[in-house]
């Protein structure tokens, strides 16, 4: 509700402007302070002042006398030099925050013709499917997944993307393990692949074959030429990485299926190669002048692109794109450009495409611009009978979603990679395609390390210097870190024991439920309360903690007010969560206990809790999933306070205690919807 109002008192202000014919000042609204002085404010006045040549108080007066009643608002006042605060009508704010809080979906989608919204695309989690999925991975899950939750909550229509590197060079190495260290047949490959934790195996083998490579570099051609045969697809290197990378990429959905996190399409990098998505890129580039061929430097033979300055900041010179890193040795070059090193190679000189001009051809067709589309095939069915489809070249099934063709798209991508989304986005620039250049957004993030203390708990050795360090960096290509099932196996494991300790009587499924809701919550809480650009460093302890800014911490506090309507229940016959309910239009009641004053407690515990969505509508503007787990976890600390200072089942005031119990039941829903849109689920019991 409190979205909903502040959006009411904006048009208001915004009317206001209009009638003046004012158009380039901005409406701008705050919360004050504390609520004795409103709920929303405005200093508008103090910019039409600069414009108007007039003192902000007086125009202020004028904004508070020529604005019209505002429904949720009580009244209005002039505070300081010249804001003009809105004080909300206590009563009718909780009566509908009540009322909204029952309904599916919540304010923000109420009035939504989902089908007619502009579609957004947002590609998340892409593991490479050469390995069991790790922490790092997670973060980027749980970040995405969060992310279109809290699109779909403000009612947008949202497709989920999981790009799958088929032919890369991380499974190619994969393919040479096998070739020739494991001397696997694709027959007693698939069987293996068959096998329960293939995607540990492959961890496993990936770093005996960075070892493999290090011992005798000019074994790396063997890697050249697997990555060729695996790009033409064809030959015994093809089908063994078909099979690595189909297994694989089932055991990171089932990984990923237990955080929560779906799917709708799996784009495969093979179908971008085999269907010649490249070429279509290729050409437009060519034909708008975006790309040339160099024909002298160190880039000589190559297609390369032209970056643009980046406009210079105060006091700076010009600006030119970053340079990218050098890879590990062996790995595909990345080349920083023409000898003035502001070009980047889209084709290299031996005519193989970089992963940049790939990733063009990819952004070109999710925007819809490219001309071509794939076939597509189920893939896997979700228990909840959703489907995830892929892209396949032998014709597709019938019945697939028309993907693609989005309005607006979000790459879930970690900052290591900020240089290649820049280097798309500036080729979208340069084939005209201004609107969608600026729609393309790189939602990157910081990597997630281990604490000392949970580094040696999963059975690493630590130097000393190592133990005094704040985190311990993890490296897939040498095998160290922490696989994502063994996490969350860890993490059940811990909870199990808290959940048997306290409820030894409970039936043993029930039991196991409980504690895999506590393990996926401190998981995605605490790699969600952190703000993206952030490194994390993980620690089981921190996590699991019930006390603290943690998920369990929050799925207490709703399975005490639970606890409250169970007690409730046993304490009065005739007490039910449907009573309550169909009882939330007695205003006249809640004006008693909500009042200025002695009612300010309970009326910011009621304000905080009917301001969700205007949580979410800030998350999503500042595209930080941060301030919803903050959101939480404050709103679970305000009923922690409210619970310790009113005593409910034994509060004699009839009415008294029938309005604490529907704050109570407000708090509830408004903490089951928040933690759900983290993708946290709130237990019956802890």
């Amino acid at each position: 509700m409190y979205h909903v109002v502040e959006a009411r008192i904006r048009a208001a202000l915004r009317e206001f402007l209009n009638r003046r014919a004012i158009q380039d000042v901005s409406v701008v609204t705050e919360r004050p302070p504390n609520v004795a002085m409103g709920e929303v404010a405005t200093p508008m006045a103090f910019e039409l002042a600069k414009r108007l040549h007039r003192a902000p108080r007086q125009i202020a007066q004028e904004i508070a006398a020529e604005l019209p009643s505002i429904p949720g608002v009580a009244r209005m006042e002039l505070a300081g030099a010249g804001y003009v605060n809105f004080l909300f009508d206590r009563a009718a704010f909780f009566t509908a925050a009540f009322s909204e809080a029952a309904k599916p979906g919540g304010t923000l989608r109420a009035d939504r013709a989902l089908a007619r919204e502009p579609k957004c695309v947002v590609e998340h989690t892409n593991i490479n499917p050469n390995k069991a999925a790790h922490i790092g991975h997670l973060r980027n899950a749980a970040l995405g997944d969060t992310f279109v939750r809290l699109l779909r909550r403000a009612g947008r229509r949202v497709e989920v993307q999981n790009y799958i590197d088929n032919t890369g060079v991380q499974v190619a190495d994969v393919v040479v393990g096998f070739t020739h260290l494991e001397n696997k047949s694709a027959a007693e490959l698939r069987s293996l692949a068959a096998a329960p934790r293939f995607d540990f195996f492959c961890w496993d083998l990936y770093a005996r074959v960075t070892q493999f490579f290090e011992e005798d570099q000019t074994r790396l051609a063997l890697r050249g030429q697997t990555l060729a045969a695996i790009e033409e697809g064809h030959g015994a290197e093809a089908e063994l990485a078909e099979i690595i990378s189909v297994a694989i990429v089932r055991c990171h959905l089932r990984t990923m299926e237990r955080l929560g996190v779906q799917y709708d399409v799996l784009p495969r990098e093979s179908e971008i190669l085999h269907l010649k998505f490249w070429d279509a890129a290729f050409q437009q580039l060519r034909e708008r002048g975006a790309i040339h061929l160099a024909s002298a430097g160190k880039n000589v033979g190559c297609w390369v692109m032209k970056l643009p300055e980046r406009p210079p900041g105060p006091g700076q010179e010009t600006q030119q794109f970053p340079k990218l890193q050098s890879n590990p040795p062996g790995a595909e070059p990345q080349e920083t450009g023409d000898s003035d090193d502001d070009a980047k190679v889209i084709v290299r000189s031996n005519g193989t495409v970089t992963y940049v001009g790939k990733d063009i051809a990819y952004q070109l067709w999710k925007f819809g611009l490219l001309g071509r589309d794939f076939a597509y095939r189920r893939f896997y069915t979700y228990p909840n009978g959703h489907t995830v489809w892929t892209t396949t070249t032998d014709g597709g099934e019938s019945g697939a979603p028309e993907f693609g063709h989005a309005a607006d798209v979000y790459n879930v991508i970690d900052t290591r990679q900020a240089y290649l989304q820049k280097v798309v986005v500036a080729g979208l620039r340069a084939l005209g395609f201004e609107q969608e250049a600026a729609r393309s957004v790189h939602f990157s993030y910081d990597v997630v390390a281990l604490s000392p203390r949970c580094a040696a708990e999963m059975g690493y050795t630590l130097a000393e210097e190592e133990m005094r360090k704040p985190y311990v960096e993890v490296s897939g290509r040498k095998g160290l870190g922490v696989k994502a099932d063994d996490l969350l196996d860890e993490l059940e494991s811990a909870a199990r024991a808290e959940v048997d300790a306290r409820h030894a009587g409970a039936p043993e499924a029930e039991r196991a439920r409980i504690a895999h809701a506590i393990a996926i919550g401190a998981l995605r809480y605490f790699l969600l309360k952190y703000t993206r650009t952030a490194i994390i460093a993980f620690d089981f302890r921190d996590a699991l903690s019930f006390e603290g800014e943690t998920g369990p911490y929050c799925q207490y506090a709703v399975v005490r007010a639970r606890n409250i309507f169970r007690k409730m229940a046993e304490q009065r016959l005739h007490f039910s969560l449907e009573q309550l309910d169909d009882a939330a239009e007695d205003q006249a009641s809640f004006k008693d206990f909500l009042k200025s004053g002695e009612g300010d407690d309970l009326w910011e515990l009621a304000l905080r809790a009917g301001s969700l969505d205007a949580q979410v509508a800030t998350a999503l503007s500042a595209q930080e999933p941060a301030f919803v787990a903050k959101y939480a976890f404050e709103l679970a600390q305000a009923f922690n306070l409210f619970y310790h200072h009113h005593h409910i089942l034994s509060e004699a005031h009839a009415a008294k205690r029938d309005f604490l119990l529907r704050l109570s039941r407000l708090v509830e829903r408004q903490l089951v919807t928040a933690l759900d849109l983290l993708g946290i689920e709130a237990p019956e019991k802890m």
